[in-house]
This record gives structure tokens, C-alpha cells and sequence, in this order.
């Protein structure tokens, strides 16, 4: 039986750090009490409103959809919409709020309200000027408040809406205040209806509750700082409503309780929405382009002429193809506004080009919108679009990072406010945000809070607990003591939940004028106007989302190309690199010299280029497809390797299937094979074949698809055990494959970055270290740029720039790159600009007078050596009668200036620099004004020596993040040559199966998701002749994630397989912190005199690690074969929120804690196709994770390496 009764003011998690619960799980909730309907009223906006319009379809539930909004001198108002006019209103209303409101704090006013009162009606609660006129007991106040709302709206729009959370007094929340108000609606003709005010699911989220109070308004949790008294602003059932009706009914003076019930389910029936029909869910909406279908083909009919010389018949009849389906879909007005916003990125010289499935479309190629010409690569638009499925095509473009804001400008430049706004991000809790929220709340040290956040890896919050069991790192982490627990639970009830919204990295809305009606807008925190939908929302509304990505290999390919130009006056283009079959370059890619290069510099990507090695470009675009789940998942990579070296026959199911499948010798790859294989084995033609492609995705999909395909296969005369291995191979692939189109796309830059690195090595390492593209460090570039013979020049005053540049080293001339500015710790971008503003300089006080550095940039710059050829410090040109000029002498003129400063501005009664720039009291300094021998008259030789070569090596690495000058690894060669490190260079001499001891410093850790579901971390270290990739699985994990995330200095031990001619791999054993070792080492060679004993105490150290580890793996798996005896496996309850949550179920795998290197009992999640995740896997790239160890210069103080967020520690 339904319950009648309807909550009419409820707030989701999407009223940012207020509401308790996300809005699927308050459906649900409605839904368990037989509810039919449910209002959502966020306040300060409608972010949640689509997501919830959503839950209530899938669950039987009609939404009402309203926001609570601050009232400018009025406390508070929720407005709710009756109908698709009232959407537009409140839409609209909610975005004048923002545009006058600070951001933020968004506040209307009620003649805004009044400006946007079409179809929407207002009520007030007990937070209202209404209410808190009574709340005071003073009805002229309240009626002078009622006769200000019945001024801008019409009575029948107007309700009070009254609220009972059983509180003693007559305060808010109480009953008396609310059968105050009730009467007061009744004595005045006004509507009056019951609400719970609901800010959470269920009673027991209120300490959560509580939480987001202390942390919206930044105070610890205390009574005093939260707004609930009690916990009864849940959704509660109709019937524990009931009580509540009866008690108000009687304080207002009414007879009849089910008049209160029944006039808020009216309201509620009268503002139900319909999610099609009101809200415009599977709508499209597109750009106005009156010419339409013509325009679009007149321009391709040009642009295939200028594409290809002489079409083929076959060409121009898939161009009038693709034309038919956009005509038919009416999508002409989205290909040429995607084709317009390219045309106005190239005319502002700004590198673009496309990614995605849609490089498969020929009518992108002539529009100029890709670079993949799909005829020569025989890539499909049906991949991209179907006149069977009624969505929008999704087409995104990369630009240059660096410009990425100008081509934002340009696009609402060119197609006005009212039809452009970008797309919102809401950012949600996950485990380190929620433990420095939690942890403030409940007052912990700063310290402490940072210590225990950084120690996760970038994980969902509700997993906390999980991983404090599950991950060894954390369980040597002594985070398990009791005061915690209250933590960790408070964590677990925030996940999900969103923080605050921000401006979308990439999205932006085309759309026609009446934008506005279908999405609020605020301003970004950069001034862009901003919808409050994510990039999943306005899909869901149809509204045109073009993905404009800042790419920072655009970037650095465009900056590389201009330092080209620079120095030798030729300017290369190199988007016109076609047919890209340049031997050298492939010569490069297959000898896994690829750091640095688009899409292919990883370690698994290193190693897979090594056994495939590419030859021509669409071997890269194999490549790129075949590093993804599915491939590795199907077992398809071996079986493709295998085949493509020649080791072993192409195998086909069928002759039939030899034209889809022999580019990858018989394995599925793409995409567009599982459409062409559904194709032919059932004559269905292309576009049916991405349906059944898409469907496969699910199980339930997989059934209906089975369903067909079974009987269609059949009657194409197929033998039922070729159906049955066909049908295998198509499950196993699932969604987990690759679009070839958009692997096409990814290979054009990975193509180009290579030519760059081989051809145009020093202008390529500039334009990586200025914008720092890929998954390494810049000191990784630095290293790579030294072994392809690039020289490293040091940073210096009077030549570095705020860009990396290219520049002739002294002696022979070879071009090398010079430091810059921007990477010198704490300096400001005005700080650089005047420092090359006033390039060159004569000596360290014409330096300090004009440039104005701050006194800690200046000592930066200095420590960093800055200034060693200006004053020839290192060089045989320094000063020779009173001694030579050291960087300590320059520290003491610096402080002199300092303090003369100081000294200075007391006597003028002003500081230095508020005037033109000028000296301050220096006057009488004589300035060195000789270029041609180094600066010596502005600093006095004090005698004090130099620093020592690893003092140096520690002021790079604390100033610029990096070993500039030579690599760290120097300071430490003595030591790891004496224990018989292998170097990287070395390996791939090796026999495969050899133990290997190796060192390095951290280059990056990762935890990507694998074939097996269980957690791997991918450690990358440098030794100064390359990288070296080690591969910790679950076994060595145990006694070794503490190093591993928390050292920047390893020592480790692998054993070595082979997987090709350049592919090489470590298994690793261990690893250990270099510096321990290190130190060992040379505690022994001292008390002993003898290297043999000292080489022999690290080894000892090491192996009775390493046997402990062997112990420990053995003991592990007789325990787990008891487990898995005894248990079963278990089913684990998915949450709500997330992609990830959303497709998957958990299971807890049956390992015993004591197995695999002590991982503990371990959860994996389970995709729809059978693909196996561990939950600690990566879901972007990461940031640092410093640690101090205990020795001089040890910690770096600056980052050095990348880890991804499935890395623990800092």
C-alpha cells in the first residue's frame, strides 16, 4: 500500500558539506517505505537534481525537484518547480542568485524570486523571516513578512511549510513553533503542509552530519557548532510521520490530522515532474545553424578534394554515407560546431587535434577536425555513430595545456554567454580528503592528521578500514589504535559525498539560446560561467558537451617546435609527417628509448615496444590497444606476440573472419573487430554490431545478445563449435578492448613526440621540462636528456629564462637546454619576470638592486649555483689576488644587502622596492660593469671554502627538485658498484632468470589494474644509465611496501625475465633503502678496514631478509590451502557512488591473512565481464610522496618522483 505521505524539503549530499546522504540512497529509502514521491530541494543549488531524477525513474518514485535558498534579510526559502516552465524558472532563478551572491554564498532576494515566479512555488519554513517572526512571537513581524512574499508571488504560490524534530521550548524544531505556524497559515488563507527538513537517510548518519557542519564552517565539533539537536531529521516512514502530524494538528487547533497529510501530498502531486517531459532527459539540443545539412556537405565535399587528390568511388560513397546518418540523426549542427570551435583553435596557432571514436568518421577527416585519415587505417563511424542509437556523438579535441583558457575564451567569444557555459566537477569525499576533514573536526594535531592521510593510497572512503587490514604498508603503520577507530568510521560514512564543485577540466555546453531553462549556472573560481551539472547530467539532458582536453604534449611539441625555429630559422610542420615512416624513429620506439614519448614511456609500455617492435604506424596504433584491460585480460597480447615474431602460425576461427582479424594476426584488439566479427558471423550489418558490441558490457546484455546471436550465426551456416569459440572470445573481450579510432588518434602524437626525441632531441627535452607531460619527473628528463648527449646547462642569472631553452654549449657547439627560472623553489612569476627584464646583470648587488628578488629566492638562486659563471666559481677564469669567490662568499655579501636594507628603510622610513625599482641606500657600491671577466668588486673574498660536491648535490635538489648539474646517484657509485649493482643499461645482457641486484632513485610507483585482480606495484628507479622497472607482486609486498613507498633512495633484488629481443622485466624479491645499506657498509669498512667484510654485511643483511620473505610466502600458502578448505566465498555489498561502484560487485577472496607475503584476506571488484580488480589499483596519475631518512641531505625536500594514487605514503 502506498504511503501517502510525501517529503517536501529534503537536502542530499549535492547541498554541498550539509546533506548527510547521496541522493540514490534517499530513494531508496522513499521507495522502502512505499513512498511514490520524493522532493529533493539542495540548498543553494540543483546539483543533485538530474542524478536524483534519475534514482527516482529507475526506482518508481516521482521526483520533485526544488532548491532552499538564502533570503537577503528573509532567512531562508525553498522554491519548488510545478512544471517544464517552472524547471526554467527555477533554473534561471537559481542562476541570477549566483551572479549577485558572493561566490560561494550565493543569497536572492525575494523581487529575484518574484522575476522567476512562472510555475514555481515558495515555501517557507521555520528558517524563514516568517518563521523567525514567530519563533520571536511576533505576528506583525510575520504578516509584514507574508505581505512582502504576496508582493512578488501570487497567494496560490506561497505555502508555509511547518517542521517538528521534537524539541523542547518553542525554538526551530520544536513543536509548539511548529503549530504555531500552522495556525498562522490557517488564520490567513495560506496553504500550510509538513516537512521533516531531511538531511540524511537514516537516524544513525547524524554524527556524519555533525561532521560536514564542523567542516563546512571550519570549527571543531561541539554542540555549539552544529545544527541538529537531535537526530530526527531523517526520512522517516508515514508512520513515524504520523505522531508527528497529530501532535502539530492539535497545537495549531485543528480537528483533523489528515487535512495536514493530505494538503502536502496536493503540493507534492501538484510539483511532481516528469524526468522526459519536465526536466528534458534524452532530449538533444544543439547549436542554431541555419544552414544546416548543405552547409555540412558543401564543406566536406571541399575537404575530401583537399584530402585526397583523386577519391576513389568507394571514398566519396562513404562520405554520402555518413552524411545520410547525420542527416537522418538531425546532427549537422554538431559537426559543425565541433568543425568551428578546430577552425578557431588553428587560426589562433594553437595546436588541436581529435581523440576518440570519433577519428573513425570520414566526415571529420574532411571537416579538418582529425588527422587520422580513416580510408588508409580502414577504421568505421559506426563505433562513432549509429542511426540506431539515439545519443549524441562524442567527439573530443586536445589542445595545447598551456593555452587551454584561451581557446575557453574564444569559444565563448564566438557563440555567446547564452549558449555557452562549462561543465561543473564535483568533487567527492574519497579516504585523504575525509581523514583531514574527520581529524580537524575532531581536533587532532595538524601533524598528525597530515601523517596518517598521507600514509593511504588515493582510495574510496569507505574502504579505509579494509585497507587498514588488507595492505601491509598500513598495518606496520600503527594506525589501529583505539582512539582512531572513531576516525576511521566517521571517514567511511563521508565517502562519496560531495566536497565542493569546481570548474570541469575539459567540458564545455554548446547549445541553442533557451540554455539557460535547462541548466543554473554559477561562475568558476576563474570567472567562467559555469553549468551545475557534471559531465554525466548534461549528457543525460542532451545538451552538447565538447571536451576541449589541455593536453601538455600539445604543449610541449608546440614549444619544441618553436625553440626549433628559434635557433635554426626552420619552422616544421610536423602534422604533415604522413605516411610517419621514418625507420630511425621506429628504430628508437623498438629499442625502448621511449621516455618522454606520448602514450609509449611507462614501464609496461617500455617493455611491450621491446617484444613488439613497431615498424610503422599502425603497429603503434596496435600497440596502444593492446596495453589496455581487455587484451591482457583475454590473454591476447602472448598469443599476438607470439604470432607477430614469427614464434608460432596466425590462427583464425574461420576463414571468413581473415579480413577483420590479420592486422592482429588472427587476436582480437579493437573494437571495431568485435563489430565486424558480430557482423559477419551473423550478416547484421555494422551499426546492429556495435549494439551487440555495447551490450556485451553487462550480463544481462550478455544474455540478450546470446539470445540472438546463437540463432543469427546458425543461419549463416556457422558450425555450433565454431559459434561456441566465437561466442567465448567475444565475452572475454566484453567492453574492455580499445576503439581502434581512438588508438589512431593516441598514435599520431605518440608518432610525432618520437620524431621529435629522435631528429630534434634538445628542443624536444626543453619543451618536456617546461611542461612536464608525462608520468616522470623532470629530474627522469634530466637523466634521458644526458644519455641521449644532450647537455644539461646549469641555471644562471643572466641567461635562464621562465622557459626551458634551447642553447649551443661552450666548447663544440652541441645544443643543450638550459635551466630555468620557474623551477627555483618559492620563486614567483613576477620575481621571474623581472629577473629576465633585466638581464644581464654585472654582479650579485646590480642583481639584488634591480631585479627585487625576495631574500629566500636570491639565497635559492645562489645555493643553486646561479651565479657560479658570473663570478667563475668552477671555472679557471675566477678571481685569483685575494682567492676565488665562493657561493658561501656570495650567502655573506647577500645577507650583508639584507641587512643594509633593513637599515636602509629605517632611515627613509619606507621599504625597499615601494619606489621605481631603484637602489635604496647602495648608491655607493661600486658595480662591476665588466662583462668579459668574471664580477669581483661587489663581493668581499672571505676564505671559506666551497661547498663540497654533495652539499651541491643536496642545495639542487632542495632548490630545483632535481640533480641538475649531474646525477645523485654519483654520491653513491662508490657503494653500489662495490655490492655489484646491476645497471639498467646492462640488463638486457642478462640471462633470462638471473637474480639482479640494482639501485636507484625513485623514478615513480604504480599500482595499474592487472589480469589477476590482486594488487601490483610497479616501482621505476633511475641509476643514471636508464630506468630500471622492477614488479613487486603480492608475495613481496609484505616486508617491502614501507620501502617502497616511503624511500627515495632503494636498493632491490629481481630476478630478471626476458620477453623479446629488448623486453626485459625484474620480478622483485625485496627492496631496501639505499641509504641504510650505505650506511652499513661503511660503518663496517671503517671498524673492519677490509671492503670484503663490508661488501659481505650488506649481502647478509639482504639475504636474511630475503629468507625471512621465503619463509613467511611458504608459511602463507600452507595457511591459505587451510582457508580455502574450510571458507567460501562471500558476497560484499556495493555502496552507491562511483563508476566503479556502479558496474561492479565485490566478492572477499578466500586468502587467508598470513598469505602472500601477509596481504591479508583481500577484495577484489568484479566487472560485469569478469575482469578482476583490486581496489587499491589506479584511477589517474598521482603526486609526491616524500619522506625524511635519517642522514645528512637525505631527504630530497623537494618531489622527485611520481606516484599514483594506488601508492601509499606521503
Amino acid at each position: 500500500m502506498t504511503d501517502p505521505f510525501v517529503h517536501l524539503r529534503v537536502a542530499s549530499g549535492y547541498s554541498l558539506q550539509y546533506g548527510a546522504s547521496h541522493p540514490s540512497v534517499l530513494v531508496e529509502a522513499a521507495a522502502g517505505h512505499d513512498m511514490d514521491t520524493l522532493a529533493l530541494t539542495d540548498r543553494d543549488g540543483l546539483y543533485g537534481a538530474v542524478r536524483f531524477a534519475k534514482a527516482c525513474m529507475a526506482s518508481g518514485v516521482a521526483p520533485v525537484v526544488g532548491a532552499d535558498l538564502a533570503v537577503e534579510g528573509a532567512g531562508r526559502a525553498v522554491v519548488l518547480a510545478e512544471s517544464r516552465r517552472g524547471w526554467g524558472s527555477l533554473c534561471r532563478l537559481v542562476t541570477a542568485t549566483h551572479a549577485r551572491g558572493e561566490r560561494g554564498a550565493p543569497v536572492t532576494t525575494r523581487s529575484l524570486v518574484g522575476e522567476h515566479r512562472d510555475d514555481v512555488v515558495v515555501v517557507l519554513g521555520p528558517d524563514s523571516d516568517l518563521g523567525s517572526a514567530l519563533v520571536a512571537r511576533d505576528e506583525r513581524r510575520a504578516e509584514a513578512a507574508l505581505r512582502g512574499w504576496l508582493e512578488v508571488v501570487e497567494a496560490h504560490q506561497l505555502v508555509i511549510g511547518v517542521t517538528d524534530h521534537h524539541l523542547a521550548g518553542a525554538g526551530v524544531g520544536s513543536a509548539r513553533l511548529a503549530g504555531r505556524m500552522l495556525a498562522f497559515a490557517d488564520a490567513h488563507g495560506v496553504a500550510g503542509v509538513l516537512t521533516n527538513a531531511v538531511r540524511m537517510a537514516r537516524k544513525s548518519d547524524a554524527p556524519v552530519a555533525d561532521v560536514l557542519d564542523a567542516a563546512r564552517r571550519l570549527v571543531p565539533l561541539d554542540v555549539r557548532n552544529v545544527d541538529r539537536r537531535n537526530a530526527e531529521g531523517y526520512l522517516k516512514s508515514g508512520k513515524e510521520m504520523l505522531a508527528t502530524v497529530e501532535e502539530v494538528t492539535l497545537l495549531a487547533g485543528r480537528r483533523d490530522p489528515a487535512r495536514l497529510v493530505a494538503d502536502t501530498r496536493h503540493l507534492a502531486l501538484r510539483c511532481r515532474l516528469d524526468p522526459v517531459a519536465d526536466l528534458g532527459i534524452g532530449e538533444i539540443h544543439l547549436p542554431e545553424f541555419p544552414g544546416g545539412i548543405a552547409e555540412l556537405r558543401a564543406r566536406c565535399e571541399a575537404g575530401l578534394g583537399a584530402r585526397y587528390a583523386a577519391p576513389a568511388a568507394s571514398t566519396v560513397d562513404r562520405l554520402d554515407d555518413e552524411l545520410a546518418v547525420i542527416e537522418q540523426m538531425g546532427f549537422a549542427a554538431y559537426f559543425l560546431t565541433v568543425a568551428q570551435v578546430v577552425d578557431s583553435v588553428r587560426e589562433m596557432g594553437i595546436r588541436v587535434a581529435a581523440r576518440g571514436s570519433g577519428a573513425g568518421s570520414l566526415v571529420n577527416y574532411c571537416l579538418g577536425i582529425s588527422g587520422v585519415d580513416p580510408i588508409a587505417y580502414d577504421l568505421i563511424m559506426e563505433r562513432f555513430l549509429s542511426p540506431l542509437r539515439r545519443a549524441l556523438p562524442d567527439i573530443d579535441i586536445d589542445v595545447e595545456s598551456a593555452r587551454r583558457l584561451e581557446v575557453y575564451d574564444r569559444v565563448f567569444a564566438d557563440f555567446g554567454a547564452d549558449r555557452v557555459a562549462a561543465v561543473a566537477m564535483l568533487d567527492t569525499y574519497r579516504v585523504r580528503h575525509a581523514i583531514r576533514d574527520v581529524g580537524a573536526a575532531m581536533s587532532l594535531p595538524p601533524g598528525d592528521i597530515d601523517q596518517i592521510a598521507k600514509s593511504f593510497p588515493h582510495i574510496r572512503a569507505r574502504d579505509v578500514r579494509h585497507a587498514l587490514r588488507e595492505l601491509p604498508e598500513l598495518r606496520r603503520a600503527n594506525l589501529g589504535d583505539e582512539q582512531l577507530r572513531v576516525l576511521f568510521e566517521l571517514v567511511e560514512g563521508l565517502d562519496g559525498l560531495p566536497r565542493h564543485v569546481a570548474l570541469h577540466p575539459c567540458g564545455v555546453i554548446l547549445s541553442d539560446a533557451t540554455l539557460g531553462e535547462r541548466t543554473p549556472v554559477e561562475s568558476s573560481f576563474g570567472g567562467y560561467a559555469m553549468s551545475q551539472f557534471d559531465k554525466d547530467d548534461v549528457e543525460d539532458l542532451g545538451l552538447l558537451k565538447l571536451d576541449i582536453l589541455g593536453i601538455r604534449m600539445q604543449s610541449s611539441m608546440a614549444h619544441a617546435l618553436d625553440e626549433v625555429e628559434r635557433i635554426s630559422g626552420e619552422r616544421i610542420d610536423i602534422d604533415a609527417l604522413a605516411p610517419y615512416d621514418d625507420p630511425d624513429v621506429y628504430g628508437m620506439i623498438s629499442r625502448a628509448e621511449t621516455i618522454g614519448c606520448f602514450q609509449i614511456e611507462s614501464p609496461g609500455q617500455r617493455e611491450l615496444v621491446g617484444k613488439f617492435s613497431p615498424s610503422e604506424f599502425n603497429d603503434l596504433v596496435i600497440d596502444i590497444s593492446l596495453f589496455r584491460p581487455g587484451p591482457v585480460k583475454s590473454d591476447m597480447v602472448v598469443p599476438f606476440l607470439r604470432a607477430r615474431n614469427g614464434w608460432s602460425e596466425a590462427t583464425y576461427l574461420h576463414p571468413d573472419l581473415v579480413p577483420a582479424l590479420a592486422e592482429t594476426r588472427g587476436v582480437i584488439v579493437f573494437h571495431e573487430q568485435v563489430i565486424k566479427v558480430v557482423a559477419v558471423m551473423t550478416g547484421c550489418s555494422l551499426a546492429y554490431g556495435d549494439e551487440a558490441r555495447r551490450a556485451l558490457g553487462s550480463p544481462e546484455g550478455q544474455e540478450d545478445v546470446r539470445h540472438w546471436f546463437y540463432p543469427a550465426a546458425r543461419a549463416q551456416g556457422y558450425a555450433e563449435a565454431l559459434i561456441d569459440d566465437v561466442w567465448a572470445i567475444l565475452v572475454s573481450f566484453a567492453s574492455f578492448g580499445f576503439c581502434k579510432a581512438h588508438a589512431a588518434a593516441f598514435a599520431l602524437p605518440t608518432y610525432q613526440s618520437a620524431w621529435l626525441k629522435w631528429h630534434h632531441p634538445a628542443a624536444f627535452v626543453s619543451g618536456l621540462l617546461t611542461h612536464d607531460p608525462g608520468m616522470y619527473p623532470k629530474r627522469l628528463i634530466l637523466a634521458e636528456a644526458r644519455r641521449m648527449g644532450v647537455p644539461v646547462l646549469p641555471l644562471d642569472v643572466n641567461a635562464s629564462g621562465e622557459v626551458y631553452r634551447v642553447e649551443a654549449a661552450e666548447g663544440d657547439g652541441t645544443l643543450g637546454v638550459r635551466l630555468a627560472l620557474t623551477d627555483v623553489k618559492n620563486i614567483s612569476a613576477a620575481e621571474v619576470e623581472r629577473i629576465v627584464a633585466g638581464q644581464p646583470y654585472a654582479g650579485l648587488v646590480d642583481f639584488w638592486q634591480r631585479a627585487r628578488p625576495g631574500s629566500d629566492v636570491a639565497e635559492h638562486l645562489v645555493l643553486a649555483g646561479a651565479f657560479d659563471a658570473l663570478y667563475g666559481i668552477g671555472s679557471v677564469r675566477g678571481p685569483g689576488a685575494r682567492g676565488r669567490v665562493t657561493r658561501r662568499d656570495l650567502l655573506l655579501t647577500l645577507a650583508d644587502l639584507e641587512r643594509l636594507d633593513r637599515v636602509d628603510a629605517r632611515a627613509h622610513g619606507r621599504a625597499r622596492g615601494l619606489g621605481s625599482g631603484g637602489a635604496t641606500g647602495h648608491q655607493a657600491v661600486q658595480l662591476a660593469l665588466d662583462f668579459t671577466e668574471p664580477a669581483t668588486c661587489d663581493v668581499v673574498v672571505s676564505g671559506l671554502p666551497e661547498m663540497t660536491a654533495e652539499e651541491r648535490m643536496a642545495a639542487e635538489l632542495a632548490v630545483l627538485g632535481m640533480d641538475a648539474t649531474r646525477h645523485v646517484m654519483e654520491d653513491h657509485r662508490e657503494f653500489v658498484e662495490a655490492i655489484g649493482v646491476t645497471h639498467a643499461e646492462e640488463q638486457v645482457k642478462r640471462r633470462s632468470g638471473s637474480r639482479l641486484l640494482v639501485a636507484g632513485v625513485k623514478v615513480a610507483t604504480q599500482t595499474p589494474p592487472v589480469k589477476s585482480g590482486k594488487r601490483v606495484v610497479f616501482l621505476t628507479l633511475d641509476d643514471g644509465t636508464g630506468p630500471v622497472d622492477l614488479t613487486f607482486f603480492e608475495d613481496a609486498q609484505g616486508p617491502f611496501a614501507t620501502t617502497v613507498f616511503n624511500s627515495w633512495l632503494l636498493v632491490g633484488v629481481g630476478e630478471l625475465r626476458r620477453t623479446g629481443a629488448r623486453g626485459v622485466s625484474l620480478r622483485a624479491l625485496g627492496a631496501w633503502d639505499l641509504l641504510h645499506l650505505e650506511a652499513l657498509w661503511r660503518s663496517t669498512l671503517e671498524a673492519t678496514g677490509d671492503p670484503r667484510a663490508a661488501v659481505a654485511a650488506v649481502h647478509e643483511l639482504v639475504d636474511a631478509d630475503l629468507a625471512a620473505r621465503a619463509a613467511a610466502v611458504a608459511e602463507g600458502e600452507r595457511a591459505r590451502a587451510d582457508w580455502n578448505a574450510r571458507a567460501q566465498d562471500r558476497p560484499y555489498a556495493d555502496g552507491d557512488g562511483g563508476s566503479q561502484g556502479e558496474r561492479a560487485r565485490r566478492r572477499a577472496d578466500t586468502e587467508h591473512a598470513g598469505a602472500a607475503g601477509g596481504m591479508g584476506q583481500r577484495r577484489v571488484l568484479i566487472h560485469p565481464s569478469g575482469f578482476v580488480q583490486s581496489p587499491y589499483t589506479d584511477v589517474a596519475p598521482a603526486g609526491e610522496s616524500p619522506r625524511s631518512v635519517p642522514r645528512e641531505f637525505a631527504d630530497p625536500g623537494r618531489k622527485l618522483w611520481h606516484s599514483s594514487p594506488g601508492s601509499s605514503g606521503r
